[in-house]
């Protein structure tokens, strides 16, 4: 999976969601498994692509990023900061 692949795979589900009405969405650690994509260049993209929609969209959906690793939550603190 490519980085304009990924950031689509989000985009997609926030669609999606939106469409569904949906108040919250949770995304777990995508492609970063056996697809072997880069964790803190996935997590990157994650982050940017959420906050992108939801100022272009004005949308309130709440987006969680879950992790299962110790090192994805450190990736993640240190991008939301």
């Amino acid at each position: 999976m490519n980085e304009a692949q990924l950031a689509s795979c989000y985009l997609s589900c926030l669609k999606l969601a939106e469409q569904h009405k949906v108040a919250s969405i949770a995304f777990c650690c995508i492609s970063t498994g056996v697809f072997h994509f880069p964790n803190e260049r996935a997590a990157e993209i994650a982050v940017q692509t959420v906050k992108e929609y939801k100022v272009r969209t004005c949308s309130k959906i709440k987006v969680i990023f879950n992790v299962f690793k110790d090192m994805d939550r450190e990736i993640y603190r240190k991008i939301l900061q």
